[in-house]
């Protein structure tokens, strides 16, 4: 009897793992995200890996530990016992974003050492959330004493001045006035795993697309396209790349989708310009 094993591609793994808002597996999905680039990756080996760190940081727990406690013994064994922190001297390396490369560097981006970090501070069971921060993606953690917005790079908590203070160039690059800023609160809310995913895969493309990588690109649209399937710019740019890849059938494809489905476009002139050209280069 011939047995078949359908084992499926990279993309369809991922499609699994994000299906639903449900039970979304944070870590697990951030791992994925590697294996276009490291196609032998063993997604569950470094979920073996992770698992061996929290079994190291548990054991340095008292039983009787409050949350500030455990926020302290987490952040001691992350910073100063693993060293892990910012690859600030390139911070533009893929690698960066891929968790399994992080575990082995111990250099990071803030969203993928983040997503380490809260992966532990849930298996001891601190309340924590990650923060969608504009320009640097921050976690919170909600202790006894109050809620405390902390820097993923370093473990180090920011006051309130501090965080308006990272944020007001944001705000001035958005044009906005003293009347019509927002709130700091509104910027300090949980973001969904979804979100989080979204965003390292945002890290990706744009690493890709400043190296005009068109087929990295391409694979990195492909995932953001399946984790967020109403995302029309997304179907936009991966039809771009594909025409700058040489896939005339794909970009077609893809451009007619967001001219389709995309409201208020900018940019319908110029993109159905561009479907015109490879129509008529295909024929």
């Amino acid at each position: 009897m011939n047995l078949s094993l359908n084992i499926p591609t990279p993309l369809e793994y991922f499609s699994a793992l994000v299906h639903s808002d449900a039970d979304f597996p944070l870590l697990e999905a951030a791992i994925s995200l590697a294996q276009d680039e490291y196609p032998d990756l063993s997604v569950q080996q470094v979920l073996g890996d992770v698992d061996q760190l929290l079994a190291r940081l548990k054991r340095r727990l008292p039983e009787d530990a409050g949350s500030l406690q455990k926020l302290r013994i987490l952040n001691q064994f992350v910073y100063r016992d693993l060293h892990f922190g910012g690859n600030f001297n390139n911070f533009m390396d893929p690698d960066n974003s891929y968790v399994h490369v992080v575990l082995r560097t111990r250099l990071a981006i803030p969203i993928s050492l983040a997503v380490i970090w809260l992966e532990l501070a849930q298996g001891i069971g601190l309340k924590v959330r990650g923060i969608s921060f504009p320009g640097h993606f921050m976690v919170k953690v909600n202790l006894t004493e109050g809620q405390v917005v902390i820097d993923p790079l370093s473990g180090r908590s920011l006051s309130r001045e501090e965080l308006s203070e990272r944020l007001a160039p944001f705000q001035d690059a958005a044009g906005l006035d003293d009347d019509q800023e927002l709130p700091l609160g509104l910027y300090l809310q949980a973001a969904p795993p979804r979100d989080i995913i979204a965003r390292m895969l945002f890290n990706l493309k744009d690493i890709h697309a400043a190296q005009e990588d068109w087929p990295r690109l391409i694979t990195v649209l492909d995932r953001l396209i399946v984790l967020l399937p109403q995302a029309w710019p997304e179907y936009r740019d991966r039809g771009l790349a594909h025409a700058e890849a040489g896939h005339p059938g794909h970009a077609l494809e893809d451009l007619e989708t967001y001219l389709a489905n995309a409201t208020e476009i900018g940019d319908r002139r110029a993109i159905a310009a561009r479907v015109d050209e490879l129509r008529r280069a295909t024929q």
